[in-house]
């Protein structure tokens, strides 16, 4: 279930990001991750990928990924890299 408050995530031309928000403990936390992470991610292998289409396709993963960044210390905005969200081997 969305948060009441959430906004829909979209993809930031001038930062080359999907920028979403996350609700964590009753707040919503902004957060990016990049084009290339998305990329390389989940879609290595293809040309025509579309960031936006990426992160929804995979919101779930990427969300819980803001919540560990989140629980470990991380501060508002949360940017995920690619460690944050590498495949468990």
């Amino acid at each position: 279930m969305a948060h009441p408050l959430a906004q829909d995530a979209f993809f930031h031309l001038e930062s080359g990001c999907v920028r979403f928000w996350v609700p964590v403990e009753g707040r919503l936390v902004g957060a990016s991750i990049g084009k290339a992470v998305l990329h390389y991610r989940y879609h290595a292998n293809r040309s025509d990928d579309e960031p936006l289409a990426t992160y929804l396709s995979h919101a779930s993963e990427i969300d819980a990924a803001v919540r560990r960044r989140v629980a470990a210390g991380a501060l508002e905005p949360v940017f995920l890299r690619d460690p944050d969200v590498r495949a468990m081997p």
